[in-house]
């Protein structure tokens, strides 16, 4: 009886620790984005976004990555990818929308911090493989930015190829399709921006990490054959 009570058990003390571990992360992204607003504004050129803009943004992006990988949406050992991604995007965001450019000091360095953090993936889900489709990834994202850039520089911004390696890295090792599907999402969120806004040109950023992002913590979602 003991025993079978204990089994019945399990499954609602795995939820709990699940809802405990949402929590925790969501806590956490307070603290990671209240860190990453105190670096903006120490940067060479620095950026002051309004108070709680990086707290929030980044407590939701953690908590909802949390909250997907409670619900079987990727295994535990790739949580680190959407929530340094999470971060990341909210960092860059609100510097494309208050600042109109990407620092070099987060594009450039999430260059390091991406391989290291899919290698460490790789190695902790038996993925040899996944070098490799970070690698395709990023040269598919940054390759097709890069001629855009020098085929019309006043349609592509040097942030944004800059970031684009990055991006198709952690995109691309959840799938080379996926990056596909990203760089597409990124075209049509920008050209309905500037619809909206009726502007002629609007920061593209955002809309690059927006689908990167979802890519990562949903890669079910994008509706093709994941890794993952």
């Amino acid at each position: 009886m003991s025993e079978r009570a204990g089994c019945a058990r399990h499954p609602a003390d795995m939820l709990d620790t699940g809802i405990v571990t949402t929590v925790a992360c969501g806590i956490a992204g307070l603290g990671a984005g209240r860190l990453g607003r105190c670096l903006l504004r120490r940067l060479r050129r620095g950026v002051r976004p309004p108070k709680l803009w990086c707290e929030v943004g980044v407590a939701l992006l953690w908590t909802t990555a949390a909250a997907g990988n409670l619900a079987g949406a990727f295994p535990l050992w790739w949580m680190p990818v959407p929530l340094l991604l999470g971060w990341l995007a909210m960092m860059l965001t609100v510097c494309d929308l208050f600042a109109g450019r990407l620092p070099d000091a987060l594009t450039l360095t999430a260059y390091p911090v991406a391989a290291g953090v899919l290698a460490l993936a790789a190695c902790a889900g038996r993925d040899p493989e996944m070098a490799l489709r970070a690698l395709s990834g990023a040269i598919l994202f940054a390759g097709s930015y890069a001629c855009v850039r020098l085929l019309s520089p006043t349609a592509m911004g040097a942030g944004d190829v800059k970031l684009a390696g990055s991006l198709g890295a952690a995109v691309g090792a959840v799938s080379p399709v996926a990056v596909m599907v990203t760089m597409v999402a990124a075209a049509v969120l920008t050209l309905a921006a500037a619809c909206v806004a009726r502007a002629t040109t609007v920061p593209h950023g955002p809309a690059m990490l927006l689908p990167a992002w979802l890519a990562t913590t949903f890669p079910a979602a994008m509706s093709v054959q994941t890794a993952l």
